[in-house]
Parts: structure tokens; sequence; C-alpha cells
């Protein structure tokens, strides 16, 4: 049986998508005194980067940026066996910071938990919130996006990818149907 893949957000769609992020973000936070942004490896870090630039471009100021890898913070270790552990980088302290968290598709919630759980073993921040490129629905815990780029609503054995470019751009959003 073949698969359908379908183009829910071309490169122009995810590029809005991002800046209204980008200015939700500034509209909270009123501004981006204390603020950064830390990207879940790996998808979420490139969008985080794509954030930071658009935020620049509006402020003309670089809010820090960091990379989180929950690896080591998944409850499904086990089950996954041996998985690659990259590199967390945040070179900047969380302590009193406005942490925007961002992942390219909120989904179960438990990679959001793990990041979560990872941030606060580095510091103590002010507040963590969280920016989704996709909230596709299905949470098994209690895990909402303050910023979403387009909900999609899925059935649960449909996936949903972005796609990068060799730059870490993103390219699109493809919904996959089994």
């Amino acid at each position: 049986m073949a698969t359908i893949e379908t183009v829910i957000l071309d490169q122009a769609g995810v590029s809005r998508a991002l800046t209204r992020i980008a200015h939700e973000i500034l509209e909270r936070n009123k501004g981006v005194e204390n603020l950064a942004l830390v990207g879940i490896r790996t998808g979420g870090d490139h969008l985080a980067a794509q954030l930071q630039k658009r935020i620049a471009e509006i402020e003309k100021v670089d809010v820090p940026l960091g990379t989180v890898d929950i690896t080591m913070y998944r409850d499904d270790l086990a089950a996954r066996g041996n998985l690659p552990v990259g590199r967390t980088d945040i070179p900047f302290p969380l302590d009193d910071k406005r942490v925007v968290l961002v992942d390219d598709v909120l989904y179960t919630g438990r990679t959001i938990r793990a990041a979560m759980d990872a941030l606060i073993d580095l510091g103590r921040p002010r507040c963590v919130q969280l920016a989704v490129l996709i909230d596709r629905g299905h949470r098994e815990l209690p895990i909402r996006a303050d910023y979403v780029g387009r909900n999609v609503p899925t059935a649960q054995e449909e996936d949903v990818k972005v796609l990068f470019d060799a730059a870490h751009h993103p390219l699109e959003v493809r919904l996959i149907k089994p």
C-alpha cells in the first residue's frame, strides 16, 4: 500500500507562520528583555534560529539562542534502544530568563516534557513558553503551545514532517498518510 504525502504548508506559508510567531513572542513578552530562544534538536533548533533572525529584523537585537538535546531525558529510552546523543548548547545562563522553547511538531507532549526537564537541570528560568510550527493534537500530557504556526488535526497513524534544506531553512510541511 502506497503512502500519500500532502504538502500542508509550503515555504512561503512556513515563512509567514514564523514571522507571525516572532511578532506574537515580542508582543506577549513586551520586547526582548530577558528573552531567550532554545530549540529542541533536531528541527526545533533550526526553527529557533529562524525566529531569532526575524526578531533581530524587527527589534534590531539578537536574542540569546541555544539548543537542547533531550535524548537522555526521554521516557521511552529503554524501548527505543541506542539513540545518538546530541549536544546541548546553551551559551548563556537560564536563570531569570523568559525562555521560548521551540519545536517543529507538537504531538503527545512527551518531547516537550523531556526538554523542560533538561532546561530545569541547567537553570531556573523565570518562565518557559512553547512555540511550535505544527500542533497535531493527540496530547498524552497536559502541555499546550503558547505560539502555534498551524493546527493540523491528524489521525494517530498519520505523520507530520517538516523538511529542511541543506542550510537548515524550512522548506515545507508534509502530512503523510499510510
